[in-house]
């Protein structure tokens, strides 16, 4: 193990050591079409010329995992499914409008409560006036 540690030492040029930190919150990698069909190219192009691609996948931070999906993926001969995908839920066909309507119920209901609340205290003020004699009635 000691052995190992120094010769991953020797191999860094510049003598840094990596950075220990962590960051606060994991960023997803993400791969473009043209990096995934070229890795795909690449480790094809090794397997047919015998040579070792476990060496290259992790130079490049992959694991075969990567290359098997990927592979499946060229097969089925769809592009859009070698892009990144968006994760999580999909928005929901109308749910804009059904939003925008639930706010509108809301709003309407809202108005109608004040309206009638308003047109209670107008009556009560009629009735005040009458008593008063401040208005001639009718």
């Amino acid at each position: 193990m000691k052995d190992r540690q120094e010769n991953n030492k020797a191999k860094r040029s510049d003598g840094a050591r990596p950075d220990p930190e962590v960051p606060a919150v994991a960023q997803r990698r993400r791969f473009s079409a043209k990096f995934k069909n070229d890795v795909l190219d690449e480790v094809d192009r090794r397997r047919a010329a015998g040579q070792e691609i476990g060496s290259y996948l992790r130079k490049n931070g992959l694991a075969t995992a990567h290359i098997s999906h990927w592979r499946k993926a060229r097969e089925e001969g769809s592009l859009h499914a070698l892009e990144p995908r968006k994760r999580g839920r999909k928005p929901e066909p109308g749910a804009d409008i059904i939003r925008e309507n639930q706010g509108l119920r809301a709003e309407n209901d809202k108005l109608r409560r004040q309206l009638e609340q308003s047109e209670l205290v107008i009556d009560v003020q009629k009735k005040l006036s009458r008593l008063l004699g401040l208005v001639e009635q009718r």
